[in-house]
């Protein structure tokens, strides 16, 4: 059996609500298969689908989309998707220690009004209570928290070094960045994740960094793994991703 259970893996990094770089993404995919035919194809998007982006909305609608087709694919719950059900639960809870969803650093109030809400009105919480669309918010809510193929275990942010991944907390498989980012140590598999931004995709190894800050204006990821091999697929074509210098 090959690293990959013989098939071709498209893991797709943080989205955040750009629709557009995912469109971008989704037609490339789409004609490295047109030019390198796979049998087995599988594409896997690692979450934060929403916040801070234009347009949230498009995304969802988009990604549901995809979910109804027949193609194979693997949706993960990142923390920004948890975050309107804090909401809606809380109006005036926190979604972190510090910020409120509707926080600029969070994004919130960009995501709500892709749908055509004003967060600044008084009546919010009701108006998206009462007509936020159900389905999108069911999509978001049945989410995978992690997903294994072969020798990979795809997850939105990692996971706690040394705990079998069916004793992995759920605020650790979509929050932690240490002590996971940091650790050197051989997991038993190489985990593929985003969350923690990175300026180009990063192998570590043990690891593989595949959120490169689409919605700071860089470009949205797209690591392809298919048995051996580990390429990054960009607007020019297939490159390696190399393992970093000193890592494992």
């Amino acid at each position: 059996m090959s690293k990959t259970e013989n098939k071709r893996i498209y893991a797709i990094g943080d989205i955040h609500g750009c629709l557009d770089d995912l469109v971008e993404m989704q037609a490339r995919i789409a004609n490295d298969l047109r030019t390198r035919p796979h049998p087995d194809p599988v594409t896997i998007y690692v979450g934060d689908f929403v916040d801070r982006g234009p347009d949230s909305k498009g995304v969802i609608a988009n990604l549901m989309a995809e979910q109804q087709s027949d193609q194979n694919t693997v949706f993960l719950k990142g923390n920004h998707d948890t975050f309107i059900f804090d909401f809606l639960d809380d109006p005036f809870g926190l979604s972190t220690p510090v910020l409120h969803w509707l926080d600029s650093a969070l994004g919130g109030a960009a995501t709500l009004r892709s749908y055509g809400f004003d967060a600044a009105r008084e009546d919010i919480h009701a108006l998206v209570k009462h007509h936020f669309p159900k389905d999108h918010l069911d999509f978001l809510n049945q989410l995978e928290l992690w997903h294994g193929i072969g020798d990979y275990v795809f997850v939105h942010a990692g996971i706690r070094p040394g705990i079998p991944m069916n004793k992995q907390e759920t605020r650790d498989l979509i929050w932690i960045r240490e002590p996971f980012l940091s650790h050197k140590g051989d997991h038993g598999f190489i985990v593929v994740h985003g969350h923690s931004p990175v300026r180009d995709v990063e192998n570590h190894g043990n690891r593989i960094a595949i959120d490169t800050g689409a919605v700071f204006g860089r470009d949205l990821s797209c690591l392809v793994l298919e048995d051996q091999s580990q390429m990054i697929l960009t607007k020019t074509g297939l490159y390696p991703c190399n393992i970093q210098p000193g890592q494992l």
